[in-house]
């Protein structure tokens, strides 16, 4: 399945939240004010994942506006701790794991790049996941499994894509950039 089906789905899936982004009521006014940030943000979250993670993901959002529910709402207000678990999946539990050590890696390699907050990072992940179908979990969960076993990890895919959209070549370039603002 070519790039061209992917990106139309990744539109699909970011024009979706961030209507359900809107929706909500949250503190949040710097996304509002910047809505292609939003977009780029969840664009490049979602790159690394099958065109059939993402159509499935897509069938949630889609049966969500169907049913009159905000995934982004029950997703923040899992992380708040205003409702109990949306499901109890132990798959989850395994994508959150992996997960937290691909941003472990890149933690150690660029620390001025990211945080070093692990538990916020895994309550986070484990919430948005939650909202997820069980279809949509058992495939992310191949292509987490997959990219493992080939020695790829999905957070640095979706940094590299935030990063080259965002026009930097390399994380380096990044933490050039990076260190250079801090010297004024």
């Amino acid at each position: 399945m070519g790039g061209g089906k992917k990106e139309k789905i990744l539109k699909e899936i970011v024009e979706i939240e961030y209507s359900m982004f809107l929706k909500m009521n949250t503190s949040s006014e710097e996304c509002r004010k910047s809505p292609e940030a939003f977009r780029l943000n969840r664009e490049a979250r979602f790159f690394p994942l099958s065109t059939q993670t993402l159509s499935s993901y897509l069938d949630d959002l889609l049966r969500a506006e169907v049913e009159g529910r905000n995934l982004l709402t029950e997703k923040y207000a899992r992380i708040e701790g205003l409702i109990p678990p949306l499901q109890e999946n132990p798959v989850i539990h395994k994508i959150v794991e992996i997960e937290s050590e691909w941003i472990k890696e890149l933690s150690e390699e660029y620390p001025e790049l990211f945080s070093r907050n692990p538990e916020k990072f895994r309550t986070y992940l484990a919430c948005e996941l939650e909202t997820f179908s069980e279809k949509t979990l058992r495939l992310y969960f191949i292509d987490v499994k997959s990219a493992r076993e080939k020695g790829i990890n999905l957070a640095e895919e979706s940094y590299k894509y935030l990063f080259k959209k965002s026009g930097f070549s390399s994380f380096e370039e990044v933490r050039k950039r990076l260190k250079n603002k801090e010297r004024g």
